[in-house]
């Protein structure tokens, strides 16, 4: 089991489950629409996570991917592609239980992330499917609402950038094996010294949008892009896994300015 929740990539899995759940309290949200929120995201998430391992399979045994349990032969293909099934047969009711409009958007958002697995990763257009699901995201929670209303502008757009720049700092560590396999997509064509950098000007605009958004005024505006402004500079003049480490608490910053502006 260990291994099954390991091949759907459970921790940035359980990532965007936690920012869906924060953003539907956050809304105002009842805890039974809080619970079917939840449960639409986490199996969306695990069908992508699964069907990502299940398509790099081959890729993955190239370069001996000891920490993908379905390359390492930790579970088995069969094994995975029920669980996969089984999956994307719920991520359509359960998002669909949230409203229709609100069932399409989040199934915009888990198609997304197909895409990305199914060949887009591999383009210099990788970032689109993150821009599009972390921003659609944020409408999906919106729309759960009874009644349904669509957020701000500015929280989709702040949610794509926080996608965007997830994605060029999620695939950093993976950069070697892509590149031995084929693959390359933004991150790759951007290149491992100037990705921390991009990446840290991508969070940095969301964090803009944000605080434009909700108020400059606010405390929480006023700090938020304090801490950010700070984290920048050191992404910026920092070596080693610094600007890495730099642009990963930025992105924090982001979720928590988003989450207190909603």
């Amino acid at each position: 089991m260990t291994a099954l929740l390991r091949a759907a990539h459970a921790g940035p899995a359980l990532a965007v489950v936690l920012l869906a759940g924060l953003l539907a309290v956050a809304d105002g949200l009842g805890p039974a629409r809080i619970a079917l929120v939840v449960a639409a995201v986490l199996a969306g998430q695990l069908s992508i996570g699964w069907s990502n391992d299940l398509i790099d399979e081959a890729r993955d045994r190239a370069v001996a991917r000891t920490d993908k349990p379905l390359a390492a032969g930790e579970v088995s293909t069969r094994t995975v592609r029920v669980a996969c099934a089984v999956a994307v047969v719920a991520v359509v009711p359960l998002s669909l239980a949230c409203g229709w409009a609100a069932g399409l958007v989040h199934l915009v958002c888990v198609g997304s992330g197909w895409l990305y697995n199914a060949g887009l990763k591999a383009t210099a257009w990788s970032w689109a499917p993150y821009a599009v699901a972390f921003g659609a995201l944020v409408v999906f929670v919106s729309l759960a609402d009874a009644p349904p209303a669509l957020p701000p502008w500015w929280m989709p757009l702040a949610g794509a950038l926080l996608g965007v720049g997830a994605h060029l700092l999620n695939v950093l560590p993976d950069l070697d094996d892509d590149a031995a396999t084929g693959v390359r997509g933004l991150p790759h064509r951007i290149g491992a010294r100037r990705l921390p950098a991009v990446a840290t000007g991508v969070l940095v605009a969301g964090t803009i949008v944000v605080a434009l958004g909700a108020g400059l005024g606010r405390p929480s505006s006023l700090v938020a892009l304090a801490v950010v402004a700070a984290l920048a500079v050191l992404a910026l003049t920092r070596g080693g896994r610094g600007p890495f480490l730099a642009a990963i608490g930025i992105a924090l910053t982001d979720v928590v300015l988003l989450l207190a502006a909603g």
